[in-house]
């Protein structure tokens, strides 16, 4: 499933835009996208979403699909950096002069300048008849143990705010592409829906979560065995993670990230007994378990249904 539901994405490093060449060597998936969007009209590229590594909350998101995009992005955040020719101003200090730049400004501030990750653009996304805006699926994962690994089958559509266009179409206005609740001014508006209720066909919804399952299972696996330095499994302790997923026009779903630790308040208030499910789905399964109590067998309750943990890996790493 990593083959197909996940795209290649680059990482790299970088202080100073005048580095970007040195940056890039390595980035084998960017480079090749840059020499296959040679010469093309900018409908027909491969584009790109970039992701500051160390900020959150959507902030400094961009879309590029040549190398000279990519460059006027850092000039852009490097002309908008304070200037300081005091050799000993603190970090600190810096980052205070940017913030007074306000909240609300989309702005790196130095600290952030660093690492960043640069992820194939899923184009076109599937949207839906009534609501032509980019979703993605929000998706609560539990890993326990040594390692058992869960989906929370209740899960969110997560809305942009604008219908959508195009990567092409505007590399400023992000309102379309970005599905990042923080980033919307209510929930009120349809900006997260239950996973469930969207008006998809029911085997197509089915397909989806199918793939969903597949792919955490799998990357979990990978990651428990071949990057313990990252990921390292404890016989008597869980996590709760948050994976995003993005649908594209053929069905596919798409793993986005993966985000240790996810904001529980994405639901709004409509939609919060939702997380209130999943700590009751830990609790059944790794809490009772752990002290001996007997878990649930039976519930009349359609939303608490005792298979709402749907188990998709179940290994020995022997770990004791």
């Amino acid at each position: 499933m990593l083959s197909t539901n996940l795209k290649l994405s680059s990482d790299f490093e970088l202080d100073y835009a005048e580095f970007l060449d040195e940056a890039l060597v390595e980035a084998w998936e960017l480079q090749a996208g840059f020499q296959k969007n040679l010469g093309k009209k900018a409908e027909d590229r491969e584009w790109w979403i970039l992701k500051p590594g160390m900020s959150d909350r959507g902030q400094g998101i961009r879309l590029f699909s040549t190398e000279e995009e990519l460059q006027s992005i850092f000039e852009e955040w490097e002309a908008g950096r304070p200037d300081s020719d005091v050799e000993d101003d603190s970090e600190a200090e810096i980052d205070n002069a940017e913030a007074e730049k306000g909240e609300n400004d989309d702005y790196i501030v130095t600290s952030h300048l660093r690492h960043f990750v640069a992820q194939p653009y899923i184009h076109p996304p599937l949207l839906l008849p009534s609501n032509p805006r980019k979703f993605h699926i929000r998706t609560y994962v539990l890993a326990a143990g040594s390692l058992k690994v869960h989906v929370y089958k209740p899960m969110l559509a997560l809305f942009a705010s604008d219908p959508y266009t195009p990567p092409y179409s505007s590399t400023t206005d992000l309102s379309a592409h970005l599905t990042n609740t923080c980033l919307q001014p209510t929930t009120l508006d349809g900006s997260v829906q239950a996973f469930w209720s969207l008006p998809l066909p029911a085997s197509q919804l089915d397909a989806i979560f199918a793939q969903i399952c597949e792919t955490t299972g799998d990357i979990f696996e990978a990651a428990a065995k071949g990057m313990m330095v990252h990921f390292q499994t404890l016989p008597n302790a869980f996590e709760v993670f948050g994976l995003d997923y993005l649908v594209d026009e053929t069905g596919t779903a798409w793993l986005l990230e993966i985000n240790a630790f996810p904001d529980f308040r994405q639901t709004g208030e409509e939609l919060r007994g939702l997380v209130g499910g999943l700590w009751e789905g830990v609790m059944e399964e790794v809490v009772k378990k752990f002290f001996g109590i007997a878990t649930e067998t039976v519930n009349v309750d359609k939303d608490k249904e005792p298979n709402k943990m749907v188990l998709v890996r179940d290994l020995d790493l022997g770990r004791r």
